[in-house]
């Protein structure tokens, strides 16, 4: 019984000293992850502005925010190549 607990204590302090460093990276992620869907966001919004025009609508939601956010404008015109060809 006692080498249970011994190996237990072990294994919860390793976890603990790997989780240590760890909340600064997390906060810091979930932070620009945001920052990039809003920026992803944005993109679709003045993609709609002026796509409208030329009968280029993107909808605006969390996946196609993600798709532009993390890919850039390369995801911008893959969403619109396809809204263009694939689903129209």
């Amino acid at each position: 019984m006692e080498s249970v607990i011994i190996i237990s204590s072990l294994a919860g302090l390793i976890i603990f000293l790997l989780m240590a460093g760890r909340p600064g990276r997390l906060f810091r992620f979930i932070g620009q992850s945001a920052m990039k869907l809003v920026i992803g966001a944005l993109f679709l919004f003045f993609l709609n502005a002026f796509g409208n025009q030329f009968g280029l609508y993107v909808p605006i939601n969390w996946i196609t925010a993600a798709v532009s956010g993390f890919l850039g404008l390369p995801g911008v015109a893959a969403l619109s190549l396809i809204q263009l060809y694939v689903i129209s």
